[in-house]
């Protein structure tokens, strides 16, 4: 067994634990790897081990990936993405997670509609405020929900977010909660289930799970430290 496939091994083990111990279904958390600047032998031996979900932060190192690994894989932009950037970006991704603004919206329907399909994105939120950090400010997205709604060819399937890197998992699940709670807010007013939940890194991701993700972004834990 490769030294990839104990990390998985380890990863989803402790992902379903942190499930079972908030009283979920595992089978309700997916775990995104992240192989942003990892090779691509390290991403193939991640795939003998039954990873087929990935996530890439940069337009230009995904494509030669995706192009590498072919369709059977399942990959998710988590990336700051341009409006320019939109076409290329629909060509290539299934789920597109940082959509924070009507402009970026509408040309991601724009690129769907000329490639005659439908494109699964996520609305980013920024609970901190952090001006480092894209996202629409909390109060914003019931708008912006409202707004992304009337595109034809865009579908919101629920929230990520980036919350402030802190030493202590404990520290960060204030940001994972209140992520929770404004999807349930928006559900309830909005009549959109928004079931996904994109929160948790390698850092935290256990309690991001208990307070509800469904989908965590977790690369150094399987790929190890970046150069």
């Amino acid at each position: 067994m490769s030294h990839i496939a104990r990390n998985l091994e380890e990863v989803r083990g402790r992902i379903a634990a942190a499930a079972r111990g908030a009283g979920r279904d595992p089978a309700l958390v997916r775990l995104l790897a992240v192989s942003k600047t990892v090779p691509l032998e390290h991403i193939r031996a991640a795939v003998a081990a039954g990873q087929l979900l990935f996530g890439e932060n940069y337009l230009q190192e995904a494509r030669p990936k995706i192009a590498a690994l072919g369709a059977a894989l399942s990959w998710h932009f988590i990336g700051h993405l341009q409006s320019n950037k939109a076409k290329a970006a629909v060509a290539l991704f299934e789920v597109i997670h940082g959509v924070d603004r009507l402009k970026l919206a509408q040309a991601l329907d724009s690129a769907a509609a000329s490639m005659g399909g439908i494109q699964k994105i996520l609305i980013q939120v920024n609970l901190a405020g952090e001006a480092s950090k894209s996202g629409a400010a909390p109060e914003t997205v019931p708008g912006l929900l409202r707004e992304f709604g009337r595109l034809p060819h865009l579908r919101v399937l629920g929230l990520m977010t980036l919350p402030p890197w802190l030493a202590d998992p404990e520290a960060v699940r204030p940001y994972f909660r209140a992520l929770r709670e404004l999807r349930d807010r928006l559900a309830a007013c909005c009549g959109q289930p928004l079931p996904e939940l994109s929160m948790g890194m390698s850092g935290d991701f256990e309690v991001a799970v208990a307070e509800g993700a469904t989908l965590v972004r977790v690369g150094t834990a399987i790929f190890g430290s970046r150069g």
